[in-house]
């Protein structure tokens, strides 16, 4: 199905125009004198954004403009290059042309035909940051062009009403909205939404008083008005559910983007990076029309690029291995998008080699993640599971193509955490890989499980909830001392008191006597996410239905446990619960003999292990090392390579992180002399530097590191995970 590009032209235009106006006033405030990196990182950013969505409309021209900005700006991000006056002429230049340019797209989003790329401009800036490598920082290279007249910012754009040359119904069909209006609108939607919940809840008080007046009135008349009152509240009430539902719908579809706008760039950069690894590969897509929320398209970009490449770099074969195999010896990728109800599931599938169980399984072992007696009761598809571990990785060397040394876990995270989804794979050795995530169409409004514990509510979103069952108490059974299980629908299940994962001191859990007579036994809410499951004990099932999940306050979001809140019809805010993490904590949980509050809280990531940071950037070195402190790491810094050499030699180390471009002695030789030494022939080294170059990387693999981060892809997430897989 052909997909239109002009509706994206035209919010292409819109957001774009909007980052020239940011950047015009940034450029403006480093002519100034100031100098906040800060500052540089949101011109960065805004210049990023104009790349990529430019590129997203296949607006060339644009993308190359803002690409060589862009450079530029993550040149003097990473300290290599300084704002100067004739620096300054050059990203006002470049503002201005492609302004012209965004206004040559906007007389005609249709069809749109941009002048010519300004090769002029563009081998200027192109100089500029090859100068700033070779020149001193006090002697900015020259630009090579005639100093330019005052730049000319974009004015800011105010949104008018569409027009049309016909006057047909056709224009309410094309009604153009700013992004940040339909924002509003579903916000605004979210309180209409709470205020029928607090009418659910009038009619529950209403029902409530029926039955007293029931009990302690004779007047029958006065039943009868009260009772026909009630009965035509409750209408009322479902028809404004029905229309709220519809508005929901309707509103929700102003932002729905098709999902083209994610798979065509990275089909494009697929046939890119097969080329650059010597690869031939054939990617085709399937089901780009489909629509989801722009919410979850900008989200979703990230982890299917990471599948992509994950399958490039470890899945498809090189053309001599595909034919040795007896394979073509192209390889396909494919990406596929099926709309199932109010879901929608997405699949990246290889025809390569497919995942080694017994290779991720041996993996697993050696770090401690299994003991050979566990691995040998998993099936091959539990096994597989494994590489969603954090800083699970079978790549022997670590880059920034697939594995940035955290493994599938980048997508894990991302799918389940972030948007709410799941994730599975299905692997044939020999013959390829499939990557199934499952999204709902929009994170606005979701399902959730409202359930009491303790006389406190708590909701969960409906995706994880498997079943809601209630047992006997004699089914519990207790499996080691601590630790206890039930078993459902012929499986194992472990069972946790959701009072403890939340930490509801045992004071003020009281038993309910009415309820346990009524309802004996234990009532289980049972979490799953992808093939775990965990059995929560609950007091009572409170409510369920469609609710507007609030992010946390900012100061609250390091909360893993609390994802969002909800408004209840009583106006309470309900914390509604992550299920992932509580997992994660009852796994921790059940490692232990018995759980207690010392029991919830999260171990230390680093332990006493000593790391050595060689860098002589300033800046990195202290950025780093506030990083692996915060997680417990010790750390010594070191400002070039022979004072990293010497101070290794002195004492040993758990780990190095090094940089490339240092005087004295860089990081490849580091890397190289250290591992001429006994005590670090084994000890993990890992290369953080702005190489990115395919050569450098093969340089850093031969030297002896273990992982090779490149700065521009620099996460501090990223980093920890790194070091924590590498230390096992």
């Amino acid at each position: 199905m052909a997909i239109s590009l002009a509706k994206f032209v035209i919010r292409f235009v819109e957001e774009a125009r909007e980052h020239l106006v940011r950047m015009g006033e940034g450029f403006a405030s480093l002519e100034k004198g100031m100098s906040d990196p800060e500052l540089i990182n949101q011109l960065f950013r805004c210049a990023h954004t104009v790349k990529g969505s430019s590129r997203m409309v296949k607006l060339d021209t644009i993308t190359e403009t803002a690409h060589r900005m862009e450079d530029i700006l993550d040149a003097m991000r990473g300290g290599t290059l300084a704002f100067s006056p004739e620096l300054g002429q050059l990203l006002f230049r470049s503002i201005d042309a492609i302004s012209r340019l965004v206004d040559c797209a906007a007389e005609n989003p249709d069809a749109p035909e941009l002048p010519p790329l300004d090769e002029q401009l563009c081998q200027a800036l192109a100089g500029m940051l090859h100068a700033s490598t070779t020149a001193e920082p006090d002697k900015p290279a020259d630009s090579s062009l005639p100093v330019a007249p005052p730049p000319v910012v974009p004015e800011p754009v105010t949104t008018a009403p569409a027009t049309t040359a016909e006057p047909k119904l056709k224009t309410a069909e094309t009604v153009r909205v700013r992004l940040s209006k339909l924002d509003e609108l579903i916000k605004l939607m979210g309180e209409v939404i709470s205020s029928h919940a607090r009418m659910r809840q009038r009619l529950l008080d209403l029902q409530q008083l029926e039955r007293g007046v029931g009990k302690i009135s004779s007047d029958g008349q006065q039943q009868l008005s009260l009772r026909s009152f009630s009965h035509a509240f409750r209408d009322d009430v479902q028809t404004q559910h029905l229309l709220m539902n519809e508005l929901h719908d309707k509103a929700l579809l102003m932002r729905m983007l098709p999902l083209t706008m994610v798979f065509e760039p990275v089909a494009r950069m697929v046939r890119d990076l097969a080329r650059n690894l010597g690869k031939q590969v054939e990617c085709t897509i399937s089901g780009a029309e489909i629509e989801l929320d722009r919410q979850m398209i900008d989200l979703l970009s990230d982890p299917i690029l990471h599948l992509l490449r994950n399958a490039l770099d470890h899945g498809i074969e090189t053309p001599q291995q595909r034919i040795d195999a007896g394979k073509p010896p192209q390889g396909q990728i494919s990406l596929s998008a099926r709309q199932d109800g109010g879901w929608v599931l997405l699949e990246v599938t290889d025809d390569g080699k497919g995942i080694d169980p017994a290779m991720v399984r041996d993996k697993a072992i050696r770090k401690g993640l299994l003991t050979e007696e566990t691995a040998t009761s998993l099936t091959p598809e539990d096994i597989i599971d494994l590489i969603f571990l954090p800083g699970f990785s079978t790549s022997t060397i670590i880059t920034d193509l697939s594995g940035r040394g955290v493994g599938m876990d980048v997508v894990k995270r991302c799918i389940v955490d972030d948007l709410q989804g799941t994730v599975t794979v299905e692997s044939r050795l020999g013959q390829g890989s499939s990557f199934a995530l499952r999204l709902p169409l929009s994170l606005a409004m979701m399902r959730v499980l409202l359930v009491g514990v303790g006389g406190l509510p708590f909701g969960f979103t409906s995706q994880h909830v498997a079943a809601l069952v209630r047992v006997p108490r004699s089914s519990l059974m207790t499996i080691t001392a601590g630790r206890s299980a039930v078993v459902l629908e012929n499986e194992f299940v472990p069972v946790v008191p959701l009072a403890a994962l939340v930490r509801i001191p045992a004071h003020q859990i009281r038993p309910d006597t009415e309820r346990t007579e009524k309802h004996p036994g234990l009532l289980l809410l049972v979490l799953q996410v992808r093939n775990e499951k965990l059995a929560l004990i609950i007091d009572d099932l409170l409510d369920e239905y469609d609710m507007v999940i609030k992010p946390m306050p900012r100061h609250l979001r390091h909360l893993a446990m609390v994802s969002g809140m909800v408004t209840t019809g009583k106006n309470e805010l309900v914390s509604v619960l992550h299920a992932p993490a509580l997992l994660d904590l009852a796994r921790r949980l059940q490692m232990t003999p018995s759980v207690t509050a010392r029991d919830t809280a999260a171990p230390s990531g680093g332990g006493s292990n000593r790391i050595l940071v060689v860098d002589d950037s300033i800046s990195t070195r202290e950025i780093v090392k506030d990083l692996l402190e915060a997680c417990g790491y010790q750390v010594t810094l070191a400002e070039d390579g022979l004072d990293g050499l010497g101070k290794a030699l002195a004492e040993p180390y758990d780990a190095v992180l090094t940089d490339v471009e240092m005087p004295n002695m860089d990081g490849f030789t580091l890397t190289a002399r250290l591992r001429e030494e006994e005590r670090y022939r084994t000890v993990p080294i890992v290369i953080i530097t702005s190489r990115e170059r395919e050569e450098d990387k093969r340089r850093g693999i031969e030297s002896g590191a273990d992982a090779y981060i490149v700065k521009s892809d620099f996460e501090q997430s990223s980093l920890v995970d790194t070091l924590q897989a590498l230390l096992g």
